[in-house]
């Protein structure tokens, strides 16, 4: 593995020697909605944010359950800095669609590089002389503060009209360092604000062809077997692992704090009160079973890749349902724990009020529609489905 800043053979490892930083630091993600200084170097120099690019390029390469286990180490200790570290890892991936001088210009030879991007095409691309001139204002731009690029996501325009491609509008990436970009500090929520998702605004800004990619069905470029794994779904995976990190905080911090306090007109502790401790139990094993679908079908989706260089169709539905399946009930999770605490749950500054908050941010996200169930109910009584989700 040639990352340039990996501080260990084993990224996982790596992770779990970051945790208690991380952990320390929580109060002050959450305060100051981004990640401190220190806390990103020691992100970047331990070389988690190459975790994706292609060795060939001199990136981790890392297999995809590794993956979504370092974000799972990374929700432990704090769910906005894992979902900041898993968005940035995942869509370095794109650097195997790239012809290999761009990539390594963005991935390897910028120090502590990240690349924060958007989930809409909201800009204009109007076609120039080598390149494109993209303007546009996007929002949902994960790590925003800390990224040292920004990926437009925009419309081609070629003789003022929208270029198609395979008859649909031409959708791409346009990568663009970020002091030419205007970082507006839009990310101003209840819950998970230390991801400093803001927007990001580009006036007129030249983009050479090859610091460009098509948003879909791009070509690979550089080869290697996690890239045949659909984006999307590594998505899926990374957001629901962080989502059910936030269910397992929740029912830990409510267990240390069922041993010590006594429910107002009620005899002994928390812990002692039969609805609290059939919730526990029915969040165990709801939580338990959740975690564990996920993780046979991302082991199952890898086994694929290795086996005949494609996923399955069925090992695709797998990863899309069960992602966001552990989004969902680990919303669940939280609501029914937070709903034992009584009063001492409302206030900032208690965890259980943060997991609260966290948790209906993170369902909010397109990771975590109810309309997923939807889509795979009807690719199991054989209907057709856009196949491009999945």
């Amino acid at each position: 593995m040639n990352a340039p800043y990996l501080s260990t053979s084993c990224p996982l490892e790596a992770t779990r020697q970051l945790a208690p930083l991380i952990r320390d630091n929580a109060n002050e993600i959450e305060k100051t909605r981004e990640l401190p200084r220190p806390v990103f170097e020691a992100i970047a120099d331990a070389g988690l944010f190459l975790l994706c690019v292609p060795e060939a390029l001199g990136g981790g390469e890392i297999d995809f359950p590794t993956q979504v286990r370092i974000a799972e180490v990374l929700g432990r200790a704090d769910a906005s800095t894992a979902w900041a570290v898993d968005q940035g890892m995942t869509f370095a991936s794109f650097s195997a669609y790239m012809e290999p001088t761009a990539a390594r210009e963005i991935w390897i030879n910028t120090p502590r590089s990240v690349v924060s991007n958007t989930p809409e095409a909201s800009g204009q691309a109007i076609v120039v002389s080598g390149g494109y001139r993209v303007s546009g204002r996007h929002g949902f731009s994960t790590g925003s503060r800390h990224a040292n690029w920004v990926a437009s996501q925009a419309k081609v325009i070629e003789n003022g009209e929208v270029r198609l491609r395979d008859g649909k509008p031409e959708l791409r990436f346009f990568f663009v360092p970020r002091a030419e970009a205007e970082v507006l500090d839009t990310w101003h929520t209840r819950g998970m604000r230390g991801t400093g998702t803001n927007h990001f605004e580009l006036k007129e800004v030249f983009v050479p062809e090859a610091r460009t990619v098509y948003t879909t069905k791009p070509r690979r470029i550089t080869e290697g077997k996690r890239f045949h794994i659909p984006q999307t779904l590594v998505f899926a995976a990374g957001d629901g692992i962080v989502a059910l990190a936030v269910a397992r905080n929740c029912i830990e911090d409510f267990c240390e704090l069922a041993g010590s306090k006594a429910p107002n007109r009620m005899v002994g502790l928390l812990r002692d009160q039969p609805i609290a401790q059939y919730n526990v139990g029915e969040c165990e094993a709801q939580l338990n079973s959740a975690h564990a679908y996920l993780m046979d079908s991302v082991d199952k989706i890898w086994d694929d890749v290795l086996r005949t260089g494609d996923p399955t169709m069925e090992s695709r539905v797998a990863v899309r349902l069960s992602g966001t399946h552990a989004i969902r009930v680990a919303a669940k999770i939280v609501e029914s724990i937070y709903a034992d605490c009584g009063a001492t749950a409302i206030f900032e500054g208690n965890p259980i009020q943060r997991y609260f908050q966290d948790i209906h941010v993170i369902t909010q996200h397109m990771q975590g529609r109810r309309v997923h169930y939807e889509m795979i109910g009807k690719y199991k009584l054989g209907l057709p489905v856009d196949e491009s989700r999945m």
